[in-house]
């Protein structure tokens, strides 16, 4: 309505229709037409400029031809929400849809036609909505429709990789690794990755109902897997899982997948990796690209946006990251050990618990064992098939003797000897050293130690030290040292215990040259 009023003011001031085109830029056939649609109307050029815009267009411009229906059109139309209703089932296709179309309604649109109707209905009807995320709100979790893969060096086969892309969608700042399986052990691995390679964590944790952690979708309470229960836990994220077959709840993650193909896996599809390392290693150099590379028509990239707008919002990392825990139940035996089947490894529990169901929680380090939620065993985890984990303090006490003597060795009777004082120590080596065989002295070393809960460690020390001059190291003779008294007299008086007395009966050493 500004140029018709500009034209209007021209005219009223006498201007040529030529000038009028070049002063307003317009055709000189756009300019005489509205002249003439101003001069045939009966209302003065003074008038009309007066008039509202409402009542001007009605006199400017030609009424809108009415539309003659189109019966193709609306027999299309009719039929699109069955079109589109069985596009959802299991191989059925347009060119399907549109071959029974043409059989029922011959004078139908063509193939071409068909489909572009189609696809522009399904546009208009079914609009996507912008959503507005807040920083540190949300991580969104998908993976990758495509894998990459890597080459076993040893076999020579192709090993298929699944790919995790998480993206926070207020910075769009992604993380994508290659795992070497989709289980939840690996899963979870890559997540305590991600939280780390974010330095924080976000509130909460957005994803498609994927089996690893989603046991039963519902659009209102999912049912989640306990182990990822737990990793939510121990890192305070709640678990928001997308509706079924609704890609566009989380559809930041999804289009995270589009470019991670343009711009991680597109310039390595011509590289060859022999190892899943080496294979995340260029994922990662092609990752830190994308996310330090600024945005279109902007001064700023992922990485800029993330640590000056997000990353201060981020929840705090625990102090460790999340290891994944498993659960069995097991009965004690009779010889008070339950069996981890995973491993097939047994381990201890305090033998009063005999014939009791209980309940064990293990992971790749530890194994905790539970009665009635409290903590009866923990083990070091072994993976030695058909091996044993046993604990002193489990056993009851004859067996506890009977595994301190099977334990025996010298290193044992040393050490413990060490602890009495240093002629204990030397007079048990003399005593280790009189067999041919070293176990057979082993009573004898037991013997001697336990003369120290009679008589005192002081005693046996200095007994031992009066027995060491004369060279013979039995069990006999440190008792004999005790059980007399005799380690309580001068040490000179006991040197004279072990002189060979002179005898006519006694040949010398020179009886012998």
């Amino acid at each position: 309505m500004h140029q018709i009023r500009s034209i209007i003011q021209y005219l009223i001031n006498g201007s040529s229709l030529r000038a009028i085109s070049r002063e307003l830029h317009l055709s000189r056939k756009a300019v005489t037409g509205y002249s003439n649609r101003l001069k045939a109307c009966s209302i003065p050029l003074e008038q009309l400029r007066e008039l509202g815009d409402a009542e001007l267009s009605a006199v400017v411009y030609l009424p809108v031809k009415e539309v003659v229906p189109d019966s193709r059109k609306e027999d299309f139309l009719s039929r699109t929400e069955y079109f589109i209703r069985e596009l959802s089932r299991t191989g059925v296709t347009r060119l399907l849809l549109w071959k029974e179309y043409k059989k029922q309604y011959p004078a139908g649109y063509e193939y071409a036609q068909f489909c572009a109707l189609l696809a522009h209905y399904i546009q208009t009807h079914n609009p996507s909505m912008r959503l507005l995320h807040q920083p540190a709100e949300v991580m969104m979790v998908d993976f990758a429709g495509d894998k990459l893969s890597y080459t076993n060096t040893a076999t020579g086969e192709v090993i298929p990789c699944p790919v995790l892309v998480c993206v926070l969608p207020y910075s769009n700042y992604a993380f994508v690794k290659a795992l070497a399986n989709a289980r939840l052990l690996s899963l979870i691995n890559a997540l305590n990755e991600c939280v780390q390679f974010f330095g924080g964590v976000p509130y909460g944790l957005k994803t498609d109902n994927m089996k690893q952690i989603v046991i039963k979708a519902s659009r209102y309470e999912p049912s989640i897997t306990e182990a990822f229960n737990l990793w939510a836990r121990h890192y305070h994220i709640s678990i928001i899982t997308a509706r079924v077959a609704h890609p566009r709840d989380k559809a930041s993650v999804e289009n995270e997948v589009k470019i991670a193909y343009r711009r991680i896996y597109a310039p390595l599809r011509n590289e060859t990796f022999f190892s899943l390392e080496a294979l995340n290693q260029a994922i990662t150099h092609q990752l830190n690209i994308h996310n330090t590379e600024n945005f279109q028509r902007k001064d700023y990239s992922r990485m800029d946006y993330f640590l000056k707008e997000e990353k201060p919002l981020l929840q705090p990392l625990p102090a460790s990251p999340f290891i994944i825990k498993h659960r069995a139940s097991a009965k004690v035996q009779r010889n008070y050990h339950i069996t981890l089947g995973e491993d097939w490894h047994h381990y201890s529990v305090p033998y009063g618990y005999i014939g009791k169901t209980v309940s064990v929680v293990y992971d790749a380090e530890v194994v905790e064992i539970y009665l009635q939620m409290q903590r009866i065993a923990l083990h070091k985890r072994s993976y030695k098939k058909h091996g044993y984990s046993t604990l002193k303090e489990h056993m009851p006490e004859g067996h506890q003797r009977y595994f301190e003597q099977r334990g025996w060795t010298g290193e044992y009777f040393l050490k413990q000897a060490a602890a009495i004082g240093d002629a204990t120590r030397s007079y048990i080596e003399g005593v280790l050293k009189g067999k041919h065989f070293t176990e057979q002295t082993y009573n004898a070393c037991l013997g001697i130690l336990r003369l120290s809960k009679h008589y005192g460690t002081d005693r046996l020390e200095a007994a031992c030290r009066r027995a060491l001059a004369g060279g013979v190291f039995t069990f006999r003779t440190i008792n004999n040292i005790l059980k007399n008294n005799m380690d309580k007299h001068p040490f000179s008086e006991q040197q004279e215990l072990f002189k060979t007395p002179t005898h006519n009966n006694i040949r010398g050493a020179d009886h012998y040259k």
